[in-house]
């Protein structure tokens, strides 16, 4: 008897779910320190960038899921 299974037998699908969540992840990981630092950033900063005080609290408060 063989160990061997063939390609067509195996579950793609799992490693294409399990990418998706580690992508998720790590976009939501990026949000969350981002907008940690914009939030240290001071006027001058935020001028360089032509964004306002508002604008960056705006930003900084969502939450790391939403876009």
């Amino acid at each position: 008897m063989s160990i061997y299974t063939h390609e067509s037998m195996t579950n793609h699908h799992a490693n294409t779910a399990l990418s998706g969540v580690a992508e998720t992840l790590r976009v939501w990981r990026e949000r969350y320190q981002q907008r940690r630092e914009l939030a240290q950033w001071t006027e001058r900063d935020l001028h360089d960038l032509g964004l306002s005080w508002s604008e960056m609290l705006a930003e900084a408060d969502k939450p790391f899921w939403r876009a």
